[in-house]
């Protein structure tokens, strides 16, 4: 998908993210798919590059926390070195993330009212982060591995469509670049798992 098309359907991209990321309800009861009222005076940087980097490292900080417990649970040698990957990839993304924040005066994801924001920035399976930790901790075997992928394969959709919103309506060059590096990398991982589960 073009830079050029996801930029003609942004209202709507906008529009169903807001509905597809129900389990990042703030605390202060703000919408989650909207961009947030930025003060980002940063030359190139608008309210959507605020808003794509601070919920993003909030969705990276569940797919780390899944990841970790993957490694240690899971029974196939695929799903923990795949779970791996994600957590080695999505770590130094995260402190990419915040340095930009930091660079543009906003606050990262632990500076904002945003109260019962889940981990994980999205509805996964029908649970929120806690619950789906909470899920997964509770399972064995080879229940561990098809339980995250499932997860894992619902939180990617949500990395990518928020990666589309900022294609669609973010201006800075970085954050752009970000998003289409997510969406590349997070698609292929989406038909890997699929190919994963086929084979449990």
């Amino acid at each position: 998908m073009t830079r050029t098309r996801l930029r003609t359907a942004g209202a709507a991209t906008a529009l169903t993210l807001a509905l597809l990321l129900t389990g990042c309800a703030g605390q202060s009861g703000t919408d989650p798919g909207a961009a947030p009222a930025a003060s980002a005076d940063a030359a190139g940087v608008n309210e959507t590059d605020v808003w794509f980097a601070q919920m993003m490292i909030v969705h990276h900080e569940g797919a780390v926390e899944m990841a970790e417990l993957a490694v240690e649970d899971a029974t196939t040698d695929e799903v923990r070195e795949l779970a791996e990957r994600i957590r080695d990839a999505q770590g130094p993304e995260i402190e990419l993330m915040q340095g930009w924040l930091d660079a543009w005066g906003e606050p990262g994801p632990a500076g904002m009212d945003h109260g019962g924001m889940d981990h994980g920035g999205m509805d996964m399976e029908g649970m929120d982060q806690q619950e789906a930790m909470a899920s997964l901790e509770g399972l064995d075997g080879l229940d561990v591995d098809r339980s995250f992928l499932d997860l894992m394969i619902a939180h990617h959709r949500g990395a990518v469509e928020m990666s589309e919103v900022e294609l669609a309506d973010g201006s800075d060059p970085a954050a752009l670049d970000l998003a289409e590096q997510i969406i590349e990398d997070q698609e292929a991982e989406i038909a890997e798992m699929e190919d994963l589960l086929r084979g449990l």
